[in-house]
């Protein structure tokens, strides 16, 4: 197994597993052994102590890197970066008096870190993650692996996930069957073709609209299946 703190291979993590998400811990941990990963939100050394704001989907909880508790995380941590993706492991702490952040649920906690392993480092970053810059949509979809990772972002998809699940559950109970018509059929050469639409956007190209809806319909309530839907 190498020892590398900074190898990412799978085998390199040995018995390290995440204990807990980003957005899970609160006083009622405190004491507790954790081992966290995520990505570096943010880092800021305070005096010879670095804090760490560590992110994941879930959440973000800050974590602490004091000299004197461990010298060898400290030095790692030094070298963090933003988006560095990382793994830790350490204590839940109650936050000092008067450095608490009642806006997060881990506000009142940070860890306090004895181990740490560079997962992935980070290249500069094409832009910063922070809501309070404005982005242009091109570099975005750009770099949509990275705009992905924005809190705004992560936000709208969670809340189309749960509109999706809410809206599955009330039809379910009503007796309605979730088909993804597509896999139904293939495109052939005969019968309805795709049809060509030209673009507004970007004059001079066209997207494709596949073969008329209302042959999936036909199908399904010749075939027994009064109520479905699906969503797209």
């Amino acid at each position: 197994m190498s020892t590398d703190p900074t190898d990412h291979r799978p085998d390199a993590m040995g018995d390290w597993q995440r204990s807990h998400d980003c957005g899970t811990l609160t006083d009622h941990d405190l004491g507790q052994s954790v081992t966290l990963m995520g990505w570096v939100a943010s880092r800021r050394d305070h005096g010879g102590v670095i804090f760490v704001d560590l992110r994941d989907r879930f959440g973000l909880t800050q974590l602490v890197f004091n000299p004197q508790h461990d010298r060898a995380a400290h030095e790692k941590a030094d070298g963090l970066r933003s988006e560095f993706v990382i793994a830790v492991r350490g204590t839940v702490e109650a936050r000092p008096e008067g450095m608490t952040n009642p806006r997060l649920r881990t506000g009142m906690i940070e860890v306090n870190c004895d181990e740490i392993r560079i997962l992935n480092p980070s290249k500069a970053m094409p832009f910063q993650l922070d809501e309070s810059v404005d982005i242009g949509e091109e570099t975005r979809l750009r770099f949509r692996y990275l705009d992905l990772r924005r809190e705004r972002m992560q936000r709208n998809l969670d809340l189309r996930h749960r509109a999706y699940q809410s809206t599955r559950r009330h039809l379910d109970s009503e007796r309605f069957i979730e088909v993804e018509t597509p896999f139904l059929i293939r495109s052939t050469p005969e019968g309805a073709r795709d049809f060509l639409v030209p673009s507004r956007v970007h004059p001079g190209r066209f997207y494709a609209l596949p073969q008329s809806p209302q042959m999936y319909k036909q199908l399904l309530m010749i075939s027994g299946f009064d109520r479905y839907f699906q969503i797209v």
